[in-house]
């Protein structure tokens, strides 16, 4: 059985909101499925988390660590949680991206769901349940934002490629306008969703600021010197860099430059990611490097005891006596994030960093959302 749905979710209960981050009511994709055994609602419960990690990097050329939660952090009576996480380079904070559940028979047992197995006998079903929520915008827009406004990866950006004419008044509008249309159409053709902006009562300064504020990863400008020339200047988003090329050239250079576009942001969010992974083996070295705005993977005892004393002992180490609001929403406590899958090696006696007991995971921890 496998139900998949798209709604809106109310949390009642919630009080301090961050826009797109952690809202009070947010649209989500949520999917549930029921099957005969763990293994198969596991296969389904990886098989999702595989997807949702492609949303992210092939997308939204967001890097993200797969891993599982600890028994604190998983979703309250599920078997156990996977997640992606991300990092936010601007803040220093992860974020979990979105999560995969398999929830095992606990949910069965409780409100008693059967199915009748091959053998003709009531059986308990093993259940999954995951989500994808409009979190990935805020994710999207923090990772990869700057000073300018959106930059926005060319697969999920509306308007791939804009084109500004640069009108003059001692030159033919007509001819102009008509070139900037001739190219609209040329790039469509191709695939890429472009656009032009004729507007006469704005100045080309002010159309170029207005779209790099919106994040469109390509500006054409064309005025009567790239008409004389059947030429235009491309102009990056990403890296603001500029490059005339000739309209007979277009067709091939635009789609090849979106692609290196879209892989050169998830390039420079995944190297500014990693410069801030970091690994701890003693808990002296811990507070120091949250307080980088690092993201620590350190060996750990995964017992729920310790883990809860880690966060208050980062938290009174970095406050000093002092108080945080009940209510922030940006914690200066470290939380676990995930025990990666892609693990390093963990020798035999290895020690946990904070309790001196066997560490039996590494475990990635950071400040979060």
């Amino acid at each position: 059985l496998e139900i998949n749905q798209w709604c809106n979710v109310v949390r009642w209960e919630f009080k301090d909101a961050t826009p797109f981050l952690r809202s009070r009511e947010f649209l989500w994709q949520e999917g549930h499925t029921a099957h005969c055994s763990y293994e198969e609602a596991q296969k389904r419960v990886l098989s999702i988390l595989d997807l949702y990690a492609k949303v992210y990097e092939e997308l939204l050329a967001v890097p993200v660590i797969k891993g599982m939660k600890t028994e604190i952090e998983k979703f309250a009576g599920g078997h156990h949680t996977t997640t992606v996480e991300a990092y936010i380079n601007g803040s220093g904070r992860a974020i979990q991206g979105a999560t995969s559940h398999n929830l095992g028979q606990n949910f069965g047992k409780m409100f008693k769901i059967h199915y009748e197995d091959e053998q003709g006998e009531k059986a308990i079903p093993w259940q999954t349940s995951w989500g994808l929520t409009t979190r990935t915008i805020g994710v999207t827009v923090m990772v990869h934002g700057d000073d300018k406004g959106l930059v926005l990866p060319p697969r999920v950006a509306p308007i791939q490629a804009i084109i500004c004419p640069i009108v003059m008044k001692s030159a033919d509008q007509t001819a102009l306008l008509q070139f900037a249309a001739e190219l609209k159409q040329l790039l469509k053709l191709q695939g890429v969703r472009a656009d032009t902006d004729c507007r006469m009562n704005y100045t080309p300064g002010w159309k170029f600021n207005h779209w790099e504020q919106k994040g469109v990863p390509l500006r054409l400008e064309v005025g009567p010197r790239d008409l004389a020339a059947k030429q235009c200047r491309i102009v990056r988003r990403d890296t603001g860099e500029k490059k005339d090329v000739l309209v007979a050239d277009l067709a091939v250079f635009v789609p090849a430059l979106l692609e290196e576009i879209q892989a050169a942001m998830l390039q420079k969010a995944r190297e500014g990611r990693d410069r801030k992974l970091v690994q701890v083996t003693r808990w002296e070295d811990f507070v120091p490097r949250l307080e980088e705005q690092c993201m620590v993977l350190t060996p750990f005892c995964d017992i729920p005891e310790w883990e809860e004393k880690v966060k208050k002992m980062s938290k009174e180490e970095v406050l000093k006596g002092g108080v945080e609001a009940a209510t922030t929403a940006t914690s200066v406590a470290a939380k676990t994030l995930c025990k990666p899958f892609d693990q390093p090696p963990l020798p035999e006696g290895t020690l946990c960093f904070v309790s001196g007991l066997p560490a039996t995971t590494w475990v990635m921890w950071g400040r979060s959302y």
